[in-house]
C-alpha cells in the first residue's frame, strides 16, 4: 500500500522508485551511505549486523554511522520541524515500507520539501513533496548525520566528570524525581503534625468531629504517598537502567577498541577486575548517590518544621548528627589506605583464579594443583588479613556512634520532657511526640552524607582502576577513517624497521621485499627471527613502525583497519572457537551467510569429512575450550572460518605446527586449492610444508637473508640450507648408509 502511494505522490520509496531487484533494505543502506559520503566518510555495509527478514532499525543505523566516525542521531520529526531542518547536507527520511529517501531541500514559504531516491542517477532531479503526500509514506522517523565537532563523549576520558555528564543527560527525569521527593517529604511531615494536633487538641477537648477530619486527611495523605512513592521508584528505576546501559555499552566499545598488544602485556585477571569496578561505580551512582541526594531534600523540608516545634531540641539533634558525621570523616583516610591494599590484593587473587581456569589443561597435565592451591591460599589469606584490618578499624566509628545515636533517640526525649516540666507551656506533649517522630530523620541524611564521602573515595579509586584500562590509547582514533580499497593481494615492505615497546633490539631491521598478487609466500627462520612480527604488521596489530608497508601500492596506515582485517583471513597456531554450533563458528565473521556457504568453506579447508561424521553435523555444539574436537579438527575449522568471506590475502601463522602428521598432510594437500586466486603468507618451522611455495622469505635476527623458491635457496642461502639439513638429516643419513647396514650400527636413534 505504501509503495503504491509513493508512486502516486512522487515520494521516493524503497521499492517504488528503486531499480528492479533493489529491496527496501538496500535503498535504506544506500541512503545512509550517500549521506555519509557527503561528509567524506565511506561506510562499509559489512560492518552492519541486522536481521535479514526485517527492516534495518534506526538505532542500528545510528550505531553503524557512529562507528564510521560521524555524529548521528535518530529523531521523530513533525512536518513543521522538517521545514526547519538545515538541508545543506542530506537528511535521511526512513519510510514506512523499510526504504528511505534523502531530503535535499526545504522551502517553508511554499510548504514543500524536495526528496531524492538514493539509488537514482546523478542527472535525476529531486522530487517536490507536500505535507499530505509525505505523510502517506513517512511517519516522522529521521536520521540526522554530520561530522564530529571536537571530542565526543565516546572519545572523552573516562573519569568522574564523564560519569557526571552521563548522569546529567537524564536531567529531565531527575527533575521529576526531585519534585516527587519534595512532595513526599511534605507528606512525610504531615502525619507527625497531625498526631501533634490529635494529642494536643482532640484528646484534651474530646472532639470526635476533629478526629474524623484528621483521619480523612491521614487517609488521603497515605494514598498520595503511595502514588508518589511508586512514581518516584519507577523514575529512579528508569534513570538507573539508562545509566547502566550507557556505561555497559561505553565500556565494551572502549574495550573492543584497544590494541591487541595491550591485552598481551597485561594479565587477563587484572583487566577483568579493573573493568568490573565499573559495576561498583554504577551501583553507587544509581543507588547511594541518588538516595543521599533525596534524603537531603527531605532534610531541607524537615528542618524548618523542627525549628518551629522547638529550636532548642533541633539544635541538639543537629549538633549530635554533625558530631556523628565528624567521627565518620576522621576515619575515612585510614580506611581508604587499607581499602587500597584490599583492591590490589583482590586483583592479584583474581589473576590467580582466571589464569588457573584458562590454563586448567596444563594444570591437570602437569599435576600443578598443589602449587596453584598454595598460591590461591596465600592470596586468600592476604585478602582476609587486610579485610580483618579494615573491619577492626571500621568497628571504631560504629562504636563511637552508638552513644551519639542513643542520645538522639532517647536523650533528646528526656531533655524535652525536662523542658516541658521546667517551663510549663513551652512545649506540649503532642509537640514532643511529633518532634521525636521527625527528629530521627535528621541524622540519616547527615550521616549518609558523611558516609557518601567515604563511598566517593572508594568510587574514585574504582574510576581510576577502570580508567587504567578504558583510557588506554585506542587502536584507531577514528574507526571510520581510512581507505576501503578492493584488494588484489600484492604486498611490499620498504625498509621496515620495528621494535616492540620496551625492547632495545629491533624485531625487524630494514626489511624490504615485494610479491605480486596471488603469490604463495613462505616465511622461515629461527625462533625469534621476526617471522610472526611481519604477519602482525600486515594485520595492523602493531603500527608504530618505520618505513612503508603497502598492499596493492596503498600505504597500510591509510587503509581502514576494520575493512583490512575483514578482507584478510588469519589462522594461528592456537585458535579460539566460541561456544556454539560448528556452523556458527564457521560463519562467525559473516553471520548473514547461509549453511551452503559454511559447507563450501569447510570443503575447501578439508573439514567437511569429519563434520559430517559428527552427531549433529554442522549443528553439533562446541563447548568452551572445544573439548570434543581434536587439534586437527579445531585447526581445520579455523581455516574454514578464515575462508568464509573468500579473503584475497590469507595468513597462516604456524597453523600446522600443532597438528598430527595426518592432519598436517591433509591441510597441506589443500593448500594449493586454497591458494588459488589469493595471496598466501605461510609461517612455518617445518620447511617440508613450504616446498611448494612460489617464494620463500628467509629471515634471521630481523633481517632478510634471501628470497626465492625452495630449490634455489637450498643451493645459495646458507641459513636456509642449514635449517633444511637440520630438519632432514635423517634422510641424508639414510642415503649415505651402505645397503643392508642396520641403523643401530651407525648409532642412530
Amino acid at each position: 500500500m505504501a509503495q503504491d502511494q509513493a508512486s502516486q505522490t512522487g515520494a521516493p520509496s524503497g521499492s517504488a522508485t528503486a531499480p528492479i531487484g533493489a529491496s527496501p533494505t538496500e535503498v535504506r543502506l544506500a541512503a545512509v551511505t550517500e549521506a555519509a559520503r557527503f561528509h567524506s566518510t565511506e561506510l562499509d555495509p559489512a560492518e552492519l549486523r541486522f536481521p535479514p527478514d526485517q527492516p534495518v532499525a534506526a538505532a542500528l543505523l545510528v550505531e553503524w554511522i557512529r562507528g564510521g566516525g560521524l555524529w548521528a542521531r535518530g529523531v521523530r520529526l513533525r512536518w513543521k520541524n522538517l521545514l526547519k531542518v538545515d538541508s545543506s547536507a542530506p537528511v535521511v527520511l526512513l519510510l514506512n515500507d523499510g526504504g528511505a529517501a534523502l531530503l535535499t531541500q526545504v522551502d517553508p514559504a511554499r510548504n514543500l520539501v524536495w526528496l531524492r531516491d538514493p539509488l537514482a542517477t546523478a542527472d535525476q532531479p529531486s522530487v517536490p513533496v507536500d505535507e499530505l503526500r509525505l505523510a502517506q509514506v513517512w511517519s516522522g522517523e529521521t536520521l540526522l548525520i554530520r561530522g564530529l565537532r571536537g571530542a565526543t563523549e565516546e572519545l572523552a576520558p573516562f573519569n568522574i566528570g564523564w560519569l557526571s555528564r552521563v548522569v546529567l543527560m537524564e536531567k529531565h527525569t531527575l527533575r521529576d524525581v526531585c519534585i516527587a521527593s519534595v512532595a513526599l517529604s511534605v507528606l512525610t511531615i504531615l502525619p507527625p503534625l497531625i498526631v501533634m494536633q490529635v494529642v494536643n487538641r482532640v484528646i484534651s477537648h474530646e472532639s470526635y468531629a476533629t478526629l474524623t477530619m484528621v483521619s480523612m486527611l491521614i487517609g488521603v495523605a497515605i494514598i498520595y504517598e503511595c502514588f508518589l512513592g511508586y512514581a518516584r521508584r519507577q523514575m529512579m528505576l528508569i534513570v538507573g537502567a539508562r545509566i547502566d546501559a550507557k556505561l555497559n555499552l561505553h565500556v565494551f566499545r572502549r574495550l573492543l577498541g584497544l590494541p591487541l598488544d595491550f591485552f598481551e602485556r597485561h594479565q587477563a585477571g587484572s583487566i577483568t577486575y579493573n573493568i568490573s569496578q565499573v559495576y561498583k561505580i554504577r551501583d553507587f551512582m544509581t543507588g547511594k548517590l541518588l538516595t543521599t541526594f533525596l534524603d537531603l531534600i527531605t532534610l531541607m523540608v524537615l528542618l524548618p518544621v523542627l525549628f518551629y516545634i522547638s529550636s532548642t531540641l533541633t539544635w541538639m539533634v543537629v549538633a549530635a548528627a554533625g558530631l556523628l558525621s565528624v567521627v565518620i570523616v576522621i576515619f575515612i583516610g585510614p580506611l581508604r589506605k587499607i581499602y587500597g591494599k584490599i583492591v590490589q590484593a583482590e586483583m592479584e587473587k583474581s589473576s590467580v583464579l582466571i589464569e588457573t581456569v584458562h590454563g586448567m589443561r596444563t594444570v591437570k597435565s602437569l599435576a600443578l594443583e598443589p602449587q596453584q592451591k598454595e598460591m590461591w591460599d596465600r592470596r586468600t589469606a592476604e585478602v582476609a588479613s587486610l579485610r580483618q584490618q579494615f573491619g577492626n578499624l571500621g568497628n571504631w566509628p560504629q562504636t563511637l556512634a552508638t552513644p551519639i545515636d542513643a542520645f538522639m533517640s532517647r536523650g533528646v526525649l528526656l531533655i524535652g520532657a525536662y523542658i516541658a516540666l521546667a517551663s510549663p507551656g513551652s512545649i506540649q506533649v503532642g509537640s514532643l511526640i511529633a518532634f521525636m517522630m521527625l527528629s530521627g530523620r535528621v541524622a540519616q541524611p547527615l550521616v549518609g552524607l558523611a558516609r557518601l564521602l567515604e563511598d566517593i573515595e572508594e568510587v574514585r579509586a574504582s574510576v581510576g582502576q577502570a580508567a587504567s584500562v578504558l583510557n588506554q590509547k585506542p587502536e584507531s582514533a577514528n574507526p571510520g577513517a581510512g581507505l576501503r580499497p578492493r584488494f588484489e593481494g600484492a604486498i611490499s615492505f620498504e625498509d621496515v624497521q620495528f621494535a616492540y615497546p620496551g625492547s632495545k633490539t629491533k624485531a625487524l631491521n630494514g626489511v624490504t621485499f615485494s610479491i605480486p598478487a596471488g603469490t604463495m609466500l613462505g616465511l622461515v627462520g629461527r625462533s625469534g627471527s621476526g617471522k610472526s612480527t611481519i604477519t602482525r604488521l600486515l594485520q595492523g596489530i602493531n603500527r608504530e613502525y618505520e618505513g612503508y608497508i603497502k598492499i596493492d601500492n596503498t600505504d597500510l596506515r591509510e587503509i581502514n583497519l576494520a575493512h583490512m582485517r575483514r578482507s584478510f583471513g588469519v589462522v594461528l597456531q592456537e585458535n579460539f572457537l566460541f561456544r556454539g554450533t560448528v556452523r556458527e563458528n564457521i560463519l562467525a565473521g559473516r553471520p548473514g551467510l547461509t549453511l551452503t556457504d559454511a559447507v563450501r568453506a569447510a570443503r575447501l579447508a578439508g573439514a567437511e569429512e569429519f563434520i559430517e561424521r559428527m552427531p549433529q553435523g554442522y549443528e553439533t555444539w562446541i563447548e568452551e575450550g572445544s573439548p570434543n574436537l581434536s587439534g586437527g579438527q579445531r585447526q581445520r575449522l579455523a581455516i574454514a572460518r578464515a575462508l568464509i568471506h573468500d579473503p584475497r590475502l590469507l595468513i597462516l601463522d604456524e597453523a600446522t605446527s600443532a597438528l598430527d602428521p595426518e592432519s598436517e598432510a591433509l591441510v597441506n594437500a589443500n593448500l594449493q586449492r586454497i591458494a588459488k586466486g589469493r595471496t598466501m603468507v605461510i609461517v612455518s618451522h617445518r620447511l617440508s610444508s613450504l616446498t611448494d611455495c612460489d617464494q620463500i622469505l628467509v629471515i634471521d635476527k630481523g633481517a632478510i637473508m634471501d628470497i626465492g623458491p625452495h630449490r634455489e635457496l637450498v643451493e645459495r642461502c646458507s641459513v636456509y640450507r642449514a635449517l633444511w639439513l637440520q630438519q632432514n638429516r635423517h634422510l641424508e643419513s639414510q642415503n649415505q648408509r651402505p645397503a643392508g647396514m642396520p641403523a643401530l650400527a651407525h648409532g642412530d636413534d
